[in-house]
């Protein structure tokens, strides 16, 4: 690996899980979270939000909260962020087993007026995997004015006014804040927004929770924020592989939040594949399929190494060591 050994070391992030009552098990079936909720919604990767802040896993920062880890080492966050002690982003899984609400999230802008500044929420989804029904809101069918949109929720008539849009494995949505959105039943989801838990339901089917009660409508403000023009239905654009050895990745969502990347990782004919962040900024790799090892090099030589398996988030922190990521490895890069 060469004499580059200084630099900071990656490390791997336990989440923290949310039992919503649309979620189902496949987090813990298929990614292994063995996190005692049923259900299992959402599991926040990558997160130093207070809502849900993850932890480390393993190594010199174990069991200590993200948000802490950057209290002590901001530089880790590099020069674009360093001010700022913690993430812009969060990143989660989420398995809907049944139908999310219908919701809207709010602008900056408006979150920083009405929210005591809090961030609005834009956000981007990977489909991990769908069933042949799946599909998901996007925005309405035509528009309509806020006097139409609140006689339509009153007289239990939304969803004949909402887009519904067929999804499938490795389909890419950009969602940004006041879009009118839902994912539906039989979606898993990578999800990568900004650091906000401000969420505006609309309508969410008379839904009782645990305790048997109505979950809370945000109708006046959802109104407030919400785009009330028809949206045309996304399309799916086109994306390129772009190849060296041991590694493909193509670029799937870029935004003035966050950058993703989907990159594959295959070293079974031997090729070496490396890693390494500038002092710009961290990233974060989210494992979504197969398994492998990252490597760094101790000052004295010695060589360390990650396991890595799907559905491990990986935190990279800016100005990293160069690492050498062996095995065959699905990730999502995140960047900001």
């Amino acid at each position: 690996m060469g004499k580059e050994k200084s630099g900071a070391i990656p490390f791997l992030l336990k989440p923290a899980g949310k039992d919503y009552l649309w979620g189902g098990q496949r987090l813990n079936d298929d990614f292994s979270k063995k996190i005692d909720m049923d259900p299992l919604a959402e599991t926040w990767e990558c997160s130093t939000h207070p809502d849900g802040p993850s932890t480390v896993r393993g190594g010199e920062f174990d069991g200590m909260e993200l948000k802490q880890v950057l209290n002590i080492h901001p530089e880790f966050l590099g020069q674009h962020y360093e001010e700022l002690k913690e993430i812009p982003i969060l990143i989660k899984f989420i398995d809907a087993k049944k139908d999310l609400s219908v919701q809207v999230h709010p602008s900056d802008e408006y979150a920083f007026e009405h929210e005591n500044g809090q961030l609005g929420k834009t956000e981007m989804w990977y489909v991990l995997d769908a069933t042949s029904s799946s599909r998901l809101v996007y925005g309405l069918r035509h528009d309509c004015t806020k006097e139409q949109l609140l006689s339509y929720i009153r007289d239990g008539k939304l969803e004949q006014h909402l887009q519904y849009v067929p999804i499938k494995k490795n389909d890419v949505f950009y969602i940004e804040s006041g879009t009118i959105h839902a994912i539906g039943a039989g979606a898993l989801i990578a999800e990568i927004q900004e650091s906000s838990n401000l969420t505006y339901r609309l309508y969410d089917y008379n839904r009782v929770d645990k305790n048997g009660n109505l979950r809370p409508l945000h109708i006046d403000k959802a109104l407030e924020v919400s785009n009330l023009k028809g949206l045309q239905e996304p399309r799916q654009k086109l994306r390129v592989l772009r190849y060296k050895p041991g590694v493909a990745s193509e670029l799937l969502s870029r935004c003035k939040y966050f950058e993703v990347h989907r990159m594959l990782v295959n070293t079974e004919r031997r090729q070496d594949v490396f890693y390494q962040t500038d002092e710009l900024s961290f990233r974060v790799l989210l494992c979504f399929d197969g398994c492998g090892t990252v490597c760094y090099e101790d000052e004295d030589g010695t060589h360390h190494y990650i396991d890595i398996y799907k559905g491990d988030c990986l935190f990279v922190p800016a100005n990293s060591r160069k690492l050498k990521l062996n095995g065959r490895l699905y990730f999502l890069d995140v960047r900001c």
